[in-house]
């Protein structure tokens, strides 16, 4: 090489000096075990981190994935409308003097309550809707008078709609 080029480019100066270390290394023998000790000394010292993921094996994702699927189902069948319930073949729904009543939990429950009152409200006409009462948007803001039976730990039993207008 040119000593001029070397001082030009110091790249060149480096390839010069990594040949020459190149040559010299060459007629060194080290042992055969060296570079294996070395490569696993290395790799003990820099492992790659292992993710969180890493941390369950496949048949645990695929446990954990399974319940899951199994919580959603639940709680999408517990979200589900149901049917009409009947109590021994008595309506829980019934008209009573043009206002409908309905039974919030079984007649038995109704029934056997021994200190049950009737409280009058407005209730929303909105959360009436399942019940069957007419909700237009002319008369979604209004409220419908209705007399509410409730158990004596306050838990609704029963309703009565007494004027839808």
């Amino acid at each position: 090489m040119n000593p001029r080029d070397m001082n030009d480019n110091p790249d060149a100066r480096l390839a010069a000096g990594l040949l020459a270390l190149r040559g010299e290394l060459a007629a060194f023998d080290a042992p055969r075990c060296v570079e294996k000790e070395l490569l696993q000394a290395f790799d003990r010292q820099f492992t790659p981190r292992r993710r969180w993921y890493h941390a369950l094996s496949l048949s645990q994702w695929g446990a954990a994935g399974a319940l899951c699927s199994l919580t959603a189902v639940v709680l999408l069948l517990a979200q589900a409308p149901h049917e009409a319930v009947r109590v021994s073949g008595q309506p829980l729904v019934s008209i009573d003097k043009g206002g409908a009543f309905v039974a919030l939990d079984s007649l038995e429950r109704i029934e056997a309550e021994p200190d049950a009152q009737l409280v009058e409200a407005d209730v929303p006409r909105t959360a009436l809707a399942p019940f069957g009462v007419p909700v237009s948007p002319d008369n979604a803001a209004d409220t419908v008078r209705a007399e509410m039976l409730v158990a004596a730990d306050g838990q609704p039993l029963a309703v009565r709609i007494s004027s839808t207008n």
